[in-house]
């Protein structure tokens, strides 16, 4: 490699940490704090992320949990992600791809017992794409389509449109600095949106960005009171730059 050309990539290097520091400067307290903590120096902007989790679900208020292991591949330039879920019962798929949203279910893999689509599925689909950001967290550094807004010291409003969707999410930080809740409201079937919440914790290190391995999801229905169904761990997470 000639000495120009290492000057001229060097140069594009450093105009990229200009411009990343430079987005993140105006940022809520609580979100620089958090940022600082979770990436590592000069971080590469993350594409793409395969991850696999095993842990606990439940498919309804009345239902005993189940053990269940997945595997779930992120898009960030656009946002995609396919998840694939199995138990001992059955097989279930959820995605967003090309701005839809889709859940699959089939009974012990084979009889299908829920294919739903549709606007309310498109919203849900892609907040679940923006919440589970925490584990590509280059993808909450603010851009065209996502913003933050202060709220407190220890809480932000986080900010997403894509296509004719404007998402939002209440987000909790602990004293350290990391991210512990998420909030919003998403459908849970077709109607009125329901309030979500997002419990993530035990923080590690993962090729350099620390991203929790343990979360929680409930929703907080008026008529049923919480109902929680995800438990799960995340058991490995790789990056693609």
């Amino acid at each position: 490699m000639t000495y120009g050309v290492c000057f001229i990539l060097l140069n594009l290097f450093a105009m990229r940490n200009i411009h990343a520091q430079n987005r993140t400067r105006s940022l809520p307290e609580p979100v620089k704090k958090y940022l600082d903590l979770v990436l590592p120096k000069d971080p590469r902007q993350i594409k793409e992320v395969e991850l696999t989790h095993n842990g606990f679900f439940k498919s309804s208020l009345k239902s005993d949990w189940v053990k269940i292991k997945g595997k779930q591949y992120f898009k960030t330039e656009t946002p995609e992600f396919e998840w694939t879920g199995e138990t001992s019962m059955f097989k279930a798929s959820d995605r967003y791809m090309d701005g839809k949203g889709r859940l699959r279910v089939k009974l012990f893999g084979l009889i299908p017992i829920v294919n739903a689509r549709g606007p309310e599925v498109d919203q849900a689909e892609l907040l679940r794409w923006l919440g589970e950001s925490v584990w590509f967290p280059t993808n909450l550094i603010p851009g065209d389509q996502l913003s933050w807004s202060p709220i407190n010291s220890s809480s932000a409003k986080l900010n997403y449109s894509h296509k004719d969707q404007k998402l939002w999410y209440i987000i909790n930080f602990d004293e350290k600095g990391y991210i512990v809740r998420l909030e919003t409201e998403r459908y849970l079937e077709k109607g009125k949106p329901e309030k979500w919440i997002g419990k993530v914790s035990d923080y590690k290190d993962f090729h350099g960005f620390i991203v929790p391995s343990h979360i929680e999801a409930f929703w907080e229905l008026e008529e049923e009171g919480d109902f929680q169904y995800v438990d799960f761990y995340v058991q490995s997470i790789k990056y693609e730059y």
